[in-house]
């Protein structure tokens, strides 16, 4: 499984080396040539993110004791993922900007006031989205934790199963044992009752004989 997260690692700074040569080479260039890679680079980063998005899925699938690092690692690409979109919106700022002069003869001024407007809007947005997807990230960590407590319930739940099954088998053995202990004292009583009888009987058998034997002199 790392192996895999490795290979998007690799595609992931070939294809952000490209698209940060590519984004510095944007001021550089006019017209339709630039128009061009501006839809080439936005196409690349386009590619960034599906690979983060793989990465992630290979990340949960981490075992639990291996995921710090590579979350960390995840971390560390998103970031520079934003700072990519941010330097590249910059980019298409100032090429929209360039273009609007060139049709509407705007002063450089007002160019820069609507520049750090734009900007500033685009910061909120990333901080917006920085922070649903810290959300979404705390809300797949519990659902994990969840699931995590959910399995260890189902595994107490089962032994303490094991444990009733094993409890009943003793009282059923123990009310077992119990009758034939209590038939066994029964046989036991019974039997001395009779030794006294038969005692009894044979002890008058003699006091008879004698008395009788007596008698007869």
């Amino acid at each position: 499984m790392s192996s895999d997260f490795e290979t998007y690692e690799q595609d992931f700074a070939t294809l952000t080396a490209e698209v940060t040569n590519k984004i510095g080479r944007i001021p550089k260039l006019s017209g339709e040539e630039k128009t061009q890679l501006v839809l080439n680079v936005d196409k690349q980063l386009e590619e960034v993110r599906e690979l983060l998005e793989q990465m992630d899925l290979e990340v949960r699938e981490i075992p639990i004791q291996s995921r710090a690092m590579y979350n960390s690692r995840l971390k560390s690409y998103k970031q520079e993922m934003e700072k990519l979109e941010k330097d590249f919106k910059r980019s298409r700022i100032a090429y929209s900007d360039e273009v609007r002069n060139e049709l509407l003869g705007e002063d450089a001024g007002s160019s820069e006031n609507q520049r750090a407007h734009l900007l500033d809007n685009t910061e909120k947005l990333e901080r917006s989205s920085r922070r649903l997807e810290a959300g979404y990230q705390i809300a797949v960590e519990t659902e994990q934790v969840g699931q995590e407590v959910l399995a260890n319930l189902h595994s107490d739940r089962e032994k303490i199963q094991r444990a009733r099954e094993r409890l009943r088998e003793t009282d059923a053995n123990l009310g077992k044992s119990s009758r034939i202990l209590t038939g066994m004292l029964r046989r036991i009583i019974q039997n001395r009752i009779l030794v006294f009888v038969l005692g009894a009987i044979i002890l008058l058998t003699i006091i008879l004989a004698i008395y009788f034997n007596l008698r007869g002199h």
